[in-house]
């Protein structure tokens, strides 16, 4: 399993964002691979992120070749290249 951090500053008003993420929610559940997405909010004004968990590198690498992927720029009104981190996943606490 993978691990996917990114963090992106938006020039939308959160309200907005949320809106545009609800919107966009349904279209991320049927992702193949897809195991989790937590939408976040750092502490910095106009900041946040994603924490994706995947199944395999496989599946993260057919998400970022999509158009799904490749419209959040716009979507979300990036105003600068996000921060993105991979790691792997060693093991997790509860298997629920």
């Amino acid at each position: 399993m993978l691990l996917q951090i990114i963090k992106l500053k938006s020039n939308l008003p959160e309200d907005e964002l949320l809106n545009k993420a609800k919107e966009r929610e349904p279209q991320f559940k049927v992702i193949p691979g897809l195991l989790q997405k937590y939408y976040v909010k750092t502490d910095q004004p106009g900041q946040y992120g994603g924490i994706y968990v995947w199944d395999a590198p496989e599946s993260l690498q057919l998400y970022r070749e999509s158009n799904l992927a490749k419209s959040i720029p716009e979507a979300y009104e990036i105003v600068e290249a996000p921060n993105i981190e991979i790691m792997d996943i060693l093991f997790q606490l509860r298997n629920e």
